[in-house]
């Protein structure tokens, strides 16, 4: 393996371990009074309910998805017979990639409120860490999946497959772990959107129209559901 290659796997273990060090941060950080900490409880354990359950949906599809696949690759032998375990791999990182994003975000939200009360500086620097982890953990994961595959196929594959070659061959096998991943992110992106809007329009019906109550009062219960969208939006 040429030494440039190692490059790659270096950078995405440095990604995820800059990453782990501004969760590390975060979490040391003071949680502010007990109004700060109720309130953020409730719109984690929100946002959490809404990503479990899309993930049980999309769990459904994908394993369809992958079932079509294994068939394009065992039986009718247009693709390579990694393809689907591929697929499933890039799903999986990417998954991870935004639940351990939403653990992140819904904790920094009391700290970074607390944090800019003392001082703006202070909650800037630690909401922009903070934030810095899901990129960093989508570059980290995606980055060192890929590496790890590639020198996986290259390790056990032949000089050539019905005519192709070798390299030509992996990449195309690349091509379902981008696919999983994407498809995972458009879940998100879709199912987080119409989730994000729905939650809006129910915290201005219910507090504002029905119950009389500010939108952003804490005693107006949707107002959780409002900021749960704001998270996974």
């Amino acid at each position: 393996m040429h030494l440039l290659f190692w490059i790659a796997p270096v950078t995405a273990v440095a990604a995820l371990g800059f990453a782990g060090f501004f969760f590390r941060q975060l979490m040391r950080q003071n949680e502010g009074n007990q109004t700060m900490i109720t309130l953020a409880g409730h719109v984690r354990k929100g946002a959490l309910a809404y990503l479990n359950q899309q993930y049980r949906v999309v769990t459904v599809v994908f394993l369809i998805i992958a079932g079509i696949l294994a068939f394009l690759s065992f039986k009718l032998h247009v693709l390579n017979v990694w393809s689907p375990l591929l697929f499933l791999t890039g799903g999986l990182l990417s998954a991870l990639a935004g639940l351990m994003g939403m653990r992140t975000g819904t904790r920094a939200s009391n700290r970074t409120t607390y944090a800019c009360s003392q001082s703006l500086n202070q909650g800037l620097r630690l909401a922009f860490r903070s934030g810095a982890v899901m990129g960093l953990l989508v570059v980290g994961l995606g980055l060192l999946g890929i590496s790890i595959w590639f020198l996986f196929l290259t390790s056990i594959g032949d000089a050539s497959q019905n005519g192709i070659p070798h390299l030509q061959v992996i990449t195309g096998s690349m091509l379902s772990f981008g696919m999983g991943a994407s498809l995972q992110a458009l879940f998100a992106r879709v199912g987080g959107g119409i989730f994000t809007k729905a939650a809006d329009v129910g915290a201005d019906l219910v507090g504002k129209v029905e119950a009389g109550i500010p939108e952003d009062d804490p005693r107006n219960p949707a107002t959780i559901a409002d900021n749960v969208g704001d998270y996974v939006g």
